[in-house]
């Protein structure tokens, strides 16, 4: 078993940066990729952002790119989103995940909210 936890998200202006943390526990870890998701109310689960463990890879939804960043701590098994120039139209829940492999993701945290006001 593998436990996501994040943290970092917050309310915050428009415009505005926040940087949401993941760190992985559990059984020994290791991951394929790890990614982050987003969902706002009402809306379906959409796909934010990814990074290969072993080779440091990223892909990015389009509508994230170039304010997005995502990163690692190998070391620590700790994902990191840094979320630059942010809009209200990235309010939701932000949820880590993990791929033990490639083709799904196995693992979901709990969720933290992120909040930008206009």
């Amino acid at each position: 078993q593998v436990q996501l936890v994040e943290s970092g998200g917050g309310l915050v202006q428009a415009g505005g940066s926040l940087r949401l943390s993941c760190a992985a526990s559990g059984r020994t870890f290791s991951s394929y990729a790890m990614g982050w998701f987003r969902q706002a109310p009402g809306k379906v689960r959409e796909f934010v952002a990814t990074i290969r463990w072993s080779s440091g890879l990223t892909y990015y939804a389009d509508s994230v790119k170039g304010r997005f960043t995502i990163s690692r701590d190998n070391a620590k098994n700790t994902v990191y989103l840094q979320m630059n120039s942010l809009k209200p139209e990235d309010t939701a829940v932000y949820l880590c995940t993990t791929a033990l492999h490639a083709g799904r993701y196995d693992y979901w945290g709990q969720g933290t909210q992120v909040t930008v006001s206009s």
